[in-house]
């Protein structure tokens, strides 16, 4: 078995192991220990099936598999796609000892995460994520969703998986803009908890852009630490856990104008990060020096920086609204209060507001 190294999100009888490491997924027994019936369906999309679904199934022989190949994109993260994996469950007769395993990006693993949930009231689901955002970020923490036409991950649970299985080498087939907008959530999480580990990027971000191995072991581990860190203080998003969405209010926005058909997650996210940064400097907690280092480290990654142009101030506003984080009628945002300290507030003067949307 390749050398890896092990975190844990610990969750009383809901914690599970993050494994990361090269080639982790020709390590079928790290797989197997998590998986306790004979009934495995493996769901993945289009693209992973012809890189690494065989990899994947060979190590498995010892149970009753299936596949599901689901296509690929955004677009397809929806309640008419999730509802195939449930046709395949029925039609196989799975039951409540069945285990699904996401094999894929944020998209295959929160589909495959609420399909988990709701078939039988609940059955085992392990993530196998091949995307950076998926390996830093979606993959971790038991958030499963399909999009609506009117919000971004608005039907949904959490539910947690058993394991968590980060095989850096997938990463190698992975092109370059779903690289960089992976990164986007990297820089995130320097941004609400670690100011050292912001430092590090700030000082490591050509070695992460050329993938160097090592780099993007240390980057990944951090990630996934700083998440499980928070998720084990509030699982269900009651609290702090909110911090985890920087730039997801205003990028689930720009997603959901755009159909799930216009930028990557990370890419509206990296937008929404310089808007919730532009925003705390008006506030006074963070200066323009600040800012300045958030939108040169995500214009290093190529990433944009400004929203749609035909995405109007009451269009946001509109869009905003249906955001899981608003509360009676209220907006919320993640603000920094400085580099690595991020804060939940919804006094916010509209004025204020309307000068970064």
């Amino acid at each position: 078995m390749e050398k890896f190294s092990k975190l844990c999100v610990e969750l009383g009888d809901r914690s599970y192991p993050i494994f990361i490491g090269d080639g982790l997924l020709q390590s079928s027994e790290l797989l197997a220990s998590h998986i306790h019936g004979k009934q495995v369906l493996v769901v993945t999309n289009e693209t992973i099936a012809p890189l690494y679904l065989s990899s994947l199934v060979d190590g498995l022989s010892a149970y009753s598999i299936e596949t599901l190949i689901l296509p690929d994109g955004e677009i397809h993260k929806n309640i008419e796609v999730l509802n195939t994996i449930f046709d395949t469950l029925l039609a196989k007769k799975y039951n409540r000892a069945a285990t699904l395993i996401a094999l894929g990006g944020g998209v295959i693993g929160d589909m495959t995460g609420f399909a988990a949930a709701c078939y039988q009231r609940g059955v085992n689901f392990c993530q196998i994520p091949t995307t950076l955002l998926a390996q830093v970020d979606s993959s971790v923490g038991g958030k499963t969703a399909v999009n609506h036409r009117l919000g971004k991950n608005m039907i949904g649970a959490f539910y947690q998986p058993q394991c968590v299985i980060i095989d850096t080498s997938l990463l190698g087939t992975l092109p370059d803009r779903e690289f960089r907008a992976g990164l986007a959530e990297v820089i995130k999480y320097g941004l609400i908890a670690d100011v050292e580990f912001f430092h590090w990027i700030e000082k490591n971000i050509s070695k992460l852009l050329a993938r160097d191995p090592n780099a993007l072991c240390f980057a990944i581990e951090k990630s996934c630490a700083n998440k499980a860190k928070i998720v084990e203080k509030d699982e269900h998003e009651n609290g702090v856990r909110a911090i985890l969405n920087l730039g997801h209010t205003f990028g689930h926005a720009i997603e959901t104008f755009q159909s799930y058909k216009g930028w990557l997650h990370g890419e509206a996210v990296a937008i929404g990060m310089i808007m919730a940064a532009e925003l705390s400097s008006l506030l006074g907690w963070i200066n323009q020096a600040d800012v300045y280092r958030i939108r040169k480290i995500l214009a290093c990654c190529g990433l944009p920086a400004v929203a749609p142009k035909d995405m109007s101030s009451k269009i946001f506003l509109e869009l905003m609204s249906v955001d899981k984080k608003a509360l009676d009628g209220s907006l919320r945002f993640v603000l920094l209060r400085s580099i690595g300290v991020a804060t939940v507030t919804s006094e916010i003067e509209p004025d204020l507001l309307m000068k970064v949307i």
